[in-house]
């Protein structure tokens, strides 16, 4: 039976793992006792013993903890910002042709929430031919509050919660934000984009939207034809599906995907303004659902085992 430790349970995505691994009976969970939960020895220990390591861990943290690994058949699938640009480690993103490496690596670096909605429409574009590497992209990304960790549920759930905490908060203005720099890397951009991440008053659902005036691709297509090339793309991926709300006044939540583990890239527009959204769970395939993933590939099984479809 595989062994699985989750470094960091405690922490939003931790809880998130260990809720979809409970109910599996192919995997034994390794626990630390509470009042061991800081020591270096026992953390040690269970890291070497184990077969899976998830780190839900701060980078700092995430750093030391793959510092104390010497079992050289320990599979470490980190949540962390830690390893995202590392060479050496894989990014764990399989729907962009990473599933061999994924399935091969020790190493493996889970993407970041607003990375997958932003790399999810972005890279098929730029893999395509379609979209330019010095392209000038503009993103915004919606996401509930519970992307910013335990402490920014505590804020927005507080019965003493600032009135400020029930309308959408613009943050990282200064395009500074901690995934840009894996966004860039993974889609092989040579020009930063402008992202700007929005939280909301409410818990999970992630909405990242990119948009694009038609003369920035390099080739005149049509809004459909740009369903269709993102259609061909995603063929066979059993998380990721495609659809189009072209000329039409449909609107988005961007809690639909909520408690799922699946993602969902929908084309708009009138083909001369076009936008494409990532809709999906901030907390499903941008966090635990991905790594969850990550470790199905790695033990040879479908990677929806134990995911919410």
């Amino acid at each position: 039976m595989t062994k699985v430790f989750i470094d960091g349970n405690s922490g939003t995505t931790g809880l998130q793992i260990e809720e979809r691994l409970k109910s599996r009976h192919d995997l034994e969970l390794l626990k630390i006792a509470e009042d061991k939960r800081k020591d270096t020895d026992e953390r040690k220990r269970l890291l070497n013993l184990a077969d899976i390591v998830f780190l839900c861990l701060p980078d700092a943290a995430a750093k030391e903890s793959v510092s104390l690994i010497d079992n050289k058949n320990v599979c470490v699938i980190d949540a962390s910002t830690a390893h995202r640009c590392d060479p050496d480690w894989v990014y764990g993103f399989p729907e962009i042709g990473n599933t061999e490496k994924i399935a091969g690596s020790k190493r493996i670096a889970n993407p970041g929430c607003h990375a997958t909605g932003f790399i999810s429409t972005v890279y098929p574009l730029v893999k395509n031919g379609l979209l330019p590497k010095d392209a000038q992209i503009s993103c915004f990304s919606l996401t509930g509050y519970t992307g910013g960790g335990r402490s920014m549920i505590n804020t927005y759930e507080s019965d003493q919660k600032e009135k400020a905490l029930n309308s959408p908060c613009v943050y990282a203005m200064g395009q500074h934000h901690k995934h840009i720099p894996e966004m860039m890397k993974v889609c092989g951009l040579g020009t930063q984009p402008i992202f700007l991440p929005v939280v909301d008053d409410y818990a999970q659902g992630m909405a990242t939207t990119v948009m694009l005036q038609s003369h920035q691709l390099n080739k005149k297509v049509s809004a459909d034809e740009l369903v269709a090339m993102y259609d061909h793309f995603y063929s066979g991926c059993q998380l990721i599906s495609v659809s189009s709300i072209l000329n039409t006044p449909e609107k988005i939540y961007a809690n639909q995907y909520a408690g799922k583990d699946t993602l969902q890239v929908i084309v708009a527009g009138n083909g001369e303004q076009i936008s494409v959204t990532a809709l999906f769970d901030n907390l499903g395939k941008g966090a635990a659902g991905a790594a969850i993933q990550n470790m199905n590939i790695v033990l040879g099984l479908d990677q929806t085992t134990g995911l919410v479809l």
